[in-house]
């Protein structure tokens, strides 16, 4: 950002990370389940900010249309749902984890292309411990990173000494955000 920008109140809003950085998760989902106990739900969500332009809104109709067409062959089902804070999540269901990844690519990468990859806030991946406590990895598109979130039992409350442990666990398998003031809560996640 320039000076001229600062006087004339522009600011650039960052683009999103290269995506294919998430498929990182693929490789990693086999250390997750065989080194960490981690089991995939079978389900992953992508989460962005909808507008409301006709524009916007096809780009969504097809990318739907396109994961439940390739769903024929491979099993993936999606539905969306819209959160109190105005996000629209894609929920995918599959229980093949790489149709799942490659879903959430499929629907940033058409996001991306329609020129709204600014748009979009993250992917979440939930798992289950043998415990059957929730583990979710997060990407943060606009970092090209991940993080873990795990919710402690009761009220919006979190684990973090076991996300500090999760995050030395996996090693350099996964992009991980290096800075934890990052690693933001996603609550009522709908996965």
């Amino acid at each position: 950002m320039g000076f001229l920008d600062v006087l004339r109140g522009k600011r650039a809003i960052k683009q999103a990370a290269p995506t294919d950085r998430v498929f990182a998760m693929t490789t990693a989902q086999v250390t997750l389940e065989m080194q960490l106990g981690l089991k995939s739900t079978g389900q992953s969500a992508i989460v962005f900010q909808p507008l409301a332009t006709a524009d916007f809104e096809q780009i969504v109709r097809d990318m739907e249309e396109v994961v439940r067409s390739s769903g024929e062959d491979t099993g993936t089902t999606i539905r969306s749902s819209d959160d109190e804070f105005g996000y629209r999540w894609m929920i995918l269901s599959d229980p093949d984890f790489e149709d799942l990844v490659v879903g959430l690519n499929a629907v940033s990468t058409a996001l991306e292309a329609g020129g709204y990859g600014d748009r979009i806030l993250a992917a979440v991946f939930p798992f289950a411990d043998e415990a059957g406590a929730s583990v979710y990895w997060i990407y943060n598109y606009k970092r090209g990173s991940f993080y873990p979130f795990v919710p402690a039992k009761g009220s919006q409350q979190r684990d973090s000494e076991r996300e500090l442990r999760l995050k030395a666990q996996i090693g350099a398998e996964l992009p991980i955000e290096p800075e934890l003031e990052r690693w933001f809560p996603l609550w009522g996640i709908p996965v």
